[in-house]
């Protein structure tokens, strides 16, 4: 196809496809005569994968190219590639270490070894979990305190499928590009789920009289 019907069919302009063609995340086409280039269904698979992972996951597009570099690695590496999409995505941090926050640090630290989980200081869902905790404490929700190691034990359980989605496939550019989907758009898909089921459950409490 040209890039007119590559256009059309993804969505996608064609000033922005010649701008991913230069920024090396989108393959060049095919040249069949010195001023037409045939481009192919894998460049139409290519361009959903790019607008998916900034329309829908958030990720800024340097952040998206390097996934993308990741992915078309002669070895890539489905723990680097999650890595960058990690880093790419918004979290909350703080800025300043007090009381509030180091008491949210030691709960948070005391919940990750009950599970057995080892996670460095530095991680930046470490972080965010810690700064969001110290942020309810200091406004007298401490109640979120007592629901962290339910919400932990549920995010395992998350993990396993993510997990079992990327196992028993041979290819690993597949595997790298499923795991860096599962963590970009499965964030947006458990935020989804979480939404309808409080309405859910608050409903059927409600008919219940609770």
């Amino acid at each position: 196809m040209r890039i007119g019907e590559l256009s059309r069919r993804s969505g996608v302009s064609v000033p922005t496809i010649k701008y991913y063609l230069r920024e090396k995340m989108l393959p060049e086409g095919e040249r069949i005569a010195a001023n037409q280039v045939r481009y192919s269904e894998e460049h139409l698979r290519r361009l959903r994968l790019i607008r998916s992972l900034i329309d829908v996951g958030g990720l800024p597009v340097p952040t998206v190219r390097e996934v993308l570099a990741e992915i078309d690695a002669s070895q890539p590496s489905v723990h680097h590639a999650v890595a960058l999409a990690h880093r790419g995505l918004p979290v909350l941090t703080g800025e300043r270490s007090d009381e509030p926050r180091e008491e949210a640090r030691r709960y948070v630290e005391s919940v990750f070894a009950a599970r057995g989980w080892t996670v460095p200081e530095d991680h930046p869902g470490f972080t965010a979990l810690v700064e969001a905790l110290a942020r309810m404490s200091l406004l007298n929700q401490r109640g979120f305190f007592e629901c962290v190691g339910r919400y932990a034990e549920l995010a395992e359980a998350i993990a396993e499928v993510d997990i079992d989605l990327i196992s028993g496939h041979t290819d690993v550019a597949d595997v790298v590009e499923k795991a860096v989907l599962g963590t970009v758009l499965g964030d947006v898909v458990i935020t989804a789920l979480r939404r309808i089921a409080q309405e859910q459950v608050f409903n059927r409490r409600m008919a219940q009289g609770g």
